[in-house]
Order: structure tokens, then C-alpha cells, then sequence
């Protein structure tokens, strides 16, 4: 089987269940975007980060295939996905990994930068990208469900706790922000 079919260069893709859109189309975009937290994500798991925190990522990126699949189905053909959707359930699953985590951190006293480790680094860009997910997501809105929304919510705040949990298993500091004097 070849990986190239030619049918999208005239700038359109299929969504599952038939039905054609433009490329720069806004579902296409956030199911595009989505992708991308994904690959991100994907990224941050080759660095040395704790076995707790891979693994809740390894959960995450099985979440997020899914909720691409959700954003990339004609919304009329959702039965046809025969899959178990992002529900309320895992966003819940993210809180308890939120306070799992920060538990066990010094409770912060400034705001944080992007930095430390390396896979603190890259857990902040996934973070990045998860708050572009989510407002690539809402542009598609009212068309997808709030559940998807709540979902790339806590994940962006999930994956800030992971990388300060990732930075103390490294027993590096997280970067403060600390202003220049005027």
C-alpha cells in the first residue's frame, strides 16, 4: 500500500465518514494541532523523566489519538468510530495525576520558565501546544463536544506539573521568572 494518494492536492483531505474539506478548513486545523501535542508529547517521553510521569503520558497520547479521531469524523458519522471517547472521566484522571505530583513538590512562590531539564523543556512545549490546541478546538465549537475542551484544559496543566516533577527527579531547580529591575 502506498502512503500517497494524490486526492489531497488539490488542498483538501477526507474527514472520516466521506466528507471532503479544505485543508486550512478549522476542524482540520485542530485535529492537525491535536496531532502535534501528540508528536510533542511523544517527544518529551525519549527524555529521562520520572516512570510516574511516562506513564501518564503514555495514557495522554492514547487520549489524544482518540480525541483527533473524534475532531478528523463528520460529526453525523460519530457512531461509525466504534471507540470509547475522551469523556469526564479522564479529565478527572489528569486532575488526580495534577495532585499526585504536586504533593510531592515545593509548593511555588513565583512564576516558573520554561527550562531545567531537558524533558521539563519539552513538557513545556507540549504544554504550548496543548493551549493552542485547545483554542484550535473551540474555533470549531459549537460543532464538538465540551469534554474535548475540559480534556486539553487539564492537559496543559497537567503537563506543567509533570515537567516541575520532572525537574525534581532530576534534583534540578525549575527556572524562576524573575523580572529585571526597572
Amino acid at each position: 500500500m502506498k502512503i500517497y494518494t494524490k486526492t489531497g492536492d488539490d488542498g483538501t483531505t477526507g474527514l472520516f465518514g466521506g466528507a471532503r474539506v479544505a485543508k486550512n478548513d478549522p476542524r482540520v486545523e485542530a485535529y492537525g494541532t491535536v496531532d502535534e501535542l501528540n508528536a510533542s508529547i511523544g517527544f518529551a517521553r525519549t527524555q529521562s523523566l520520572p516512570a510516574s510521569v511516562d506513564g501518564a503520558l503514555a495514557r495522554v497520547q492514547v487520549d489524544l489519538f482518540t480525541l483527533g479521531a473524534e475532531l478528523a469524523c463528520v460529526p453525523a458519522k460519530m457512531e461509525a468510530l466504534k471507540m470509547q471517547l475522551v469523556a469526564d472521566a479522564d479529565a478527572r484522571r489528569l486532575e488526580e495525576a495534577i495532585d499526585h505530583h504536586e504533593a510531592l513538590l515545593p509548593p511555588l512562590k513565583n512564576f516558573v520558565l520554561p527550562g531545567g531539564t531537558t524533558g521539563a523543556a519539552a513538557l513545556h512545549v507540549a504544554r504550548t501546544i496543548a493551549r493552542r490546541a485547545e483554542r484550535a478546538v473551540l474555533s470549531v465549537s459549537p460543532a464538538v463536544r465540551s469534554e474535548l475542551v475540559v480534556y486539553l484544559n487539564r492537559l496543559s496543566d497537567a503537563l506543567f506539573v509533570l515537567a516541575r516533577a520532572a525537574n525534581q527527579h532530576a534534583s534540578v531547580a525549575d527556572v524562576a521568572w524573575v523580572p529585571h529591575p526597572r
